[in-house]
C-alpha cells in the first residue's frame, strides 16, 4: 500500500463562454451571468481537487483555457463525438500518462464537492480491493467515475453506448460496472447544477464557496434592478 501510486484526477469541462454553458439557467440569468456561474463552479471544483492527493491533475477541456485556470493543471483537449466517447477518451489519456495509477473523473457541475469525499476513498489504505468508484447524481446521472486500473479498452467497454443526460444514465453505467465484475465503491449522491433550483440548493450546501458568492451577487443585482424599476414612473419604465 505504501508503494501505491497516487491517483490521476480529471475534471471534464466546457470553457465558460456565454451561450455555450449553463444554458438552462437562462432565463432568469443572461448568458453572460450563466457563464459567470459556470466559471465559479469550475473554479470551486478545481480548487477542491487541488487539495486531494494526486500524481496528476488533468482538465479535459472543450474550448480554450482562460485566466480562471490555476497553475498545476494539465489541459487535455476533449475528443470529438458524444459524451460517452469523450469520457472514454479522457480515461484513455489518463492511462497513457500514468498507466499504473487509478484515475477518477468528475464534472464541473458540483461546486459543493469537498476534498474529504474523495481523499479517503482514494487513499492507498482504503482503495485496496476496489476496482471502481461511482458517484451518483440526484437527477439520475453521475458526477464521478473512477477506475483503479484504467485502460482505453476498459473505458470504452464501460462507457460507449451509455445513454447520457437521461434519468437512467447513472443506473445504466452502474449496470455496466457490475456486469464487468468490478467491485464498486459508492460515493455520496450530489446535485449537479443544471437549473436555477439546483443552483440555489448547491449554493446553500456550500455557502462559503465562489459559486455561492457569485449567485448571491447576481441575486442582489437582480433585486436592486427590480427595486429601481418599481420606483420608476410609467414614462421612465417605458424608456
Amino acid at each position: 500500500m505504501l508503494a501505491a501510486p497516487p491517483p490521476t484526477l480529471l475534471v471534464i469541462a466546457k470553457a465558460p463562454v456565454p451561450g455555450r454553458v449553463k444554458t438552462r439557467l437562462t432565463p432568469p440569468f443572461t448568458p453572460e451571468q450563466a457563464a459567470s456561474l459556470a466559471e465559479a463552479a469550475l473554479a470551486d471544483t478545481l480548487r477542491t481537487l487541488e487539495t486531494v492527493p494526486a500524481s496528476r491533475r488533468l482538465l479535459v477541456l472543450d474550448g480554450e483555457p482562460g485566466a480562471w485556470l490555476p497553475v498545476g493543471w494539465q489541459v487535455v483537449r476533449q475528443s470529438g463525438g458524444g459524451l460517452d466517447e469523450r469520457l472514454a477518451a479522457a480515461f484513455a489519456a489518463a492511462a497513457r500518462l500514468a498507466p499504473e495509477a487509478p484515475a477518477l473523473l468528475v464534472g464541473m457541475d458540483t461546486p459543493q464537492l469537498s476534498a474529504a469525499v474523495l481523499a479517503e476513498p482514494l487513499s492507498a489504505a482504503r482503495r485496496a480491493g476496489v476496482d471502481a468508484w461511482y458517484g451518483p447524481a440526484s437527477d439520475g446521472g453521475f458526477w464521478a467515475l473512477g477506475l483503479a486500473r484504467p485502460t482505453e479498452r476498459l473505458a470504452r467497454r464501460l462507457l460507449l453506448g451509455v445513454p447520457m443526460s437521461t434519468a437512467d444514465t447513472g443506473r445504466a453505467l452502474l449496470d455496466r460496472l457490475t456486469a464487468a465484475g468490478l467491485r464498486v465503491h459508492h460515493l455520496p449522491e450530489l446535485t449537479d447544477v443544471d437549473t436555477v433550483r439546483d443552483a440555489r440548493l448547491v449554493a446553500g450546501r456550500a455557502p462559503t464557496g465562489t459559486f455561492a458568492a457569485r449567485l448571491r451577487s447576481l441575486d442582489a443585482g437582480a433585486a436592486d434592478a427590480a427595486a429601481g424599476a418599481v420606483g420608476d414612473t410609467p414614462a421612465e419604465a417605458a424608456r
